[in-house]
């Protein structure tokens, strides 16, 4: 049987999408459609949901010319997975019980993995009476106790990244299981083995591949593009005016029109996903942001 292999589109339904994502979404789907790979979409809606904001993301990725294989995830409903994973860990003896607030990580010395917001191990070492004294204040998040400080990726367009590890969260103390945890477990079970997303996550990577690794799942091959930004260097946002398809389409632009403009912007001419497909050469992509002027 052959192996199934997949890449991923992974939204956030807090709101619209805007050109930024739309363009990563399109690279993603570039990547995996001229690799053989599936594409699968995930809704992650662990947290942040706005009411309408998934099925607008879903119908903006269609009319921009995508499509994808099997029904949409959400993790929402995948919680079981999650718990499986925090109890390998916990069996392996691998996570511990954290009482920090933010502003006691933030105030607290430098970190041991010497690496700016990683976290200093506060509660890494509390006595089974100080735990006890500890949980009766206040709630616990459950984070990964490391045994690393420092893990290496390999990414298609930065090359070999090799990034600081901490004691990640991994179920937050409102009992919300964290990100890092999360996107590990769903890509190993949808097969993803080719992440595409936005380069402000590469940092992300070394930690999550290693979570993987203690997890015993497979290795991921990452492709981190370039964000969209505006005139000041900006992670591109709503605020930047017409971004979104609908707020475009007022101005009587179309998806096909949009297609076209993302595709300028990565060095390509066609006007459709189809068109895009058939031109895309990874190693001529931009690897510096795009400036989205108004």
């Amino acid at each position: 049987m052959a192996t199934i292999r997949s890449g991923r589109f992974a939204p956030s339904p807090s709101g619209d999408l805007h050109l930024g994502s739309l363009r990563t979404a399109l690279l993603a789907w570039l990547f995996a459609r001229s690799t053989n790979r599936y594409f699968v979409l995930r809704v992650e809606d662990l947290d942040r949901v706005r009411p309408g904001a998934e099925q607008r993301q879903l119908d903006d990725l269609e009319a921009i010319g995508l499509d994808w294989d099997g029904e949409v995830v959400r993790q929402s409903e995948r919680k079981s997975l999650y718990t499986a994973a925090v109890d390998r860990l916990r069996a392996a003896g691998l996570t511990y019980e954290c009482f920090c607030t933010r502003r006691e990580i933030r105030e607290a010395p430098t970190a041991p993995h010497g690496a700016p917001g990683a976290y200093p191990g506060t509660c890494r070492h509390l006595t089974a009476t100080e735990r006890a004294r500890r949980r009766a204040e206040r709630p616990a998040a459950i984070r990964l106790r490391s045994e690393a400080m420092e893990f290496t990726v390999h990414d298609i367009l930065h090359g070999v990244y090799a990034g600081s590890v901490d004691d990640v969260v991994l179920v937050r103390n409102d009992g919300v299981f964290a990100y890092n945890l999360a996107v590990v477990v769903d890509d190993a079970d949808q097969c993803v083995d080719q992440v595409v997303r936005g380069d402000d996550l590469l940092d992300s990577a070394p930690r999550q591949a290693y979570l993987a690794s203690l997890l015993g799942l497979p290795a991921f091959t990452y492709v981190h593009v370039p964000l969209a930004v505006n005139a000041a260097g900006q992670r591109l946002a709503k605020r930047d005016g017409a971004v979104t398809l609908a707020d475009l389409a007022e101005g009587g632009v179309r998806p096909g029109d949009v297609v076209a403009r993302i595709a300028r912007s990565l060095g390509m001419r066609g006007r459709t996903s189809a068109e895009l497909l058939d031109e895309f050469e990874p190693d001529r992509l931009p690897t510096r942001p795009w400036v989205v002027s108004a």
